[in-house]
């Protein structure tokens, strides 16, 4: 996951502190508020009824949140697996359809880049770079440069699917056998939930990533882009072939559609639907970058996918049209439910060269958190104990009640 599995030996697992942060001074820009922390282990554990956080309810360890209910939910610290793995075996499986994509039949992603990083240490020139002098916000990496790319996309499609029927989908990043997230876990619930007919036959679409990892990747480029282009190829060149090879038809109704992903593809999961209420309207993500992750640095967006909730930390009161002001509490309330979980131990400033106010994975939940309920939005935030990013055994006891809190308004139509 982003910067967080690093090599014994070429990047720290655990730096309490970036170098440089503003720490004590909180109306300055890039603030890094500590409080709260507990930094016996790392990345630091946070307090999930910390002042700073919107009140959350505690459910009773081994319970989930309701799949009707809205708001702030704590869960754990302990993490069973639902009921519904196991109810997966016997149920009718679905088939999954593979092929591959290249750079070369791109169009939005034609060439795509690569970053050069010491031999044996991935992310490495990430931990050697440095940001521009006085904005720890921008990055300046030097050796990211075009390259190809390749990546697998698998097709679940559901033994209940109907050929010639236009299905529901739900298309998530970090797909593919070798990728972050290849969905298998995803595909078995499904199996479950539509044989005990609590969803409708809903298609999966798993795409893999373009390789790479964080800023100056093809990965980060993709999802990390505060922007609806990754949407638009998923529209234009990914639908298109999954249909194609899986012999399926796809819904148009964005009703129907949802989005999902994990860390940075969690964060395009959100970006998919925000730009594109046209296209998706339903989102599920499990510790979404929505963080400034964004390379490169788009002054017109200088905190990345921080922008979402708050303002960018070099402006940290900016509103309206200014440089830097938040999106969603300035925008009109759009049509969609947002489902989306981190960990009380998620990541924590793991690149030490960026010390922007921008990179606590658990702030920038809480604060989306924050705004989603003062905008009106339907949504469902979890926030797990005892857990980590994209944490397995968290998705494992939470994903059929998301599934079912993301879709519970949706009646496909009649054939």
């Amino acid at each position: 996951m982003p910067l967080s599995h690093a090599v014994a030996g070429c990047q720290s697992l655990h730096v309490p502190t970036p170098p440089a942060a503003n720490t004590t001074h909180p109306q300055a820009p890039f603030f890094i508020d500590l409080s709260g922390l507990a930094s016996d282990v790392g990345p630091p554990r946070r307090d999930p009824h910390d002042a700073h956080y919107p009140p959350a309810r505690d459910l009773a360890d081994g319970t989930v949140p309701s799949q009707t209910a809205n708001g702030n939910f704590v869960l754990g610290p302990t993490h069973m697996a639902a009921p519904e793995f196991a109810a997966a075996r016997t149920a009718p499986h679905g088939r999954v359809v593979s092929f591959t994509m290249n750079s070369s039949q791109s169009v939005l992603f034609n060439s795509g880049i690569v970053r050069d990083d010491p031999d044996g240490c991935p992310n490495g020139a990430i931990y050697t770079a440095h940001s521009a002098p006085g904005d720890p916000s921008d990055l300046r990496l030097t050796t990211s440069h075009s390259g190809p790319w390749v990546r697998q996309v698998d097709v679940y499609v559901p033994a209940q699917y109907k050929p010639g029927t236009k299905a529901p989908f739900i298309v998530f990043g970090d797909g593919g056998t070798d990728g972050f997230y290849p969905g298998r876990d995803l595909f078995a619930v499904l199996d479950a939930l539509i044989h005990s007919h609590r969803l409708p036959p809903i298609i999966a679409i798993g795409i893999g990533a373009g390789g790479q990892d964080a800023q100056g990747s093809e990965r980060g480029l993709e999802y990390d882009t505060v922007s609806g282009i990754y949407a638009e190829w998923v529209e234009r060149e990914v639908l298109p072939m999954a249909q194609q090879y899986a012999g399926v038809s796809l819904t148009h109704d964005p009703d129907g559609r949802a989005t999902m992903g994990v860390s940075s593809s969690g964060g395009a999961a959100f970006g998919m639907a925000w730009f594109h209420p046209d296209l998706y309207r339903r989102v599920l993500a499990y510790s979404p970058t929505l963080t400034n992750q964004q390379w490169p640095h788009d002054p017109a967006m200088p905190g990345g996918a921080w922008q979402y909730h708050s303002p960018w930390a070099g402006s940290p009161a900016a509103t309206g049209n200014q440089t830097g002001a938040a999106l969603v509490p300035d925008a009109a309330h759009k049509p969609i439910r947002f489902w989306f979980a981190a960990g009380d131990r998620d990541l924590f400033y793991p690149a030490p060269a960026m010390p922007d106010g921008m990179h606590d994975w658990v702030l920038a939940s809480e604060n989306m958190a924050r705004v989603l309920a003062a905008k009106g939005y339907d949504y469902q935030f979890v926030l797990s104990r005892n857990a980590g990013h994209v944490d397995g055994p968290t998705i494992a006891q939470t994903l059929p009640e998301a599934l079912l809190w993301l879709w519970q308004d949706y009646t496909p139509p009649r054939d």
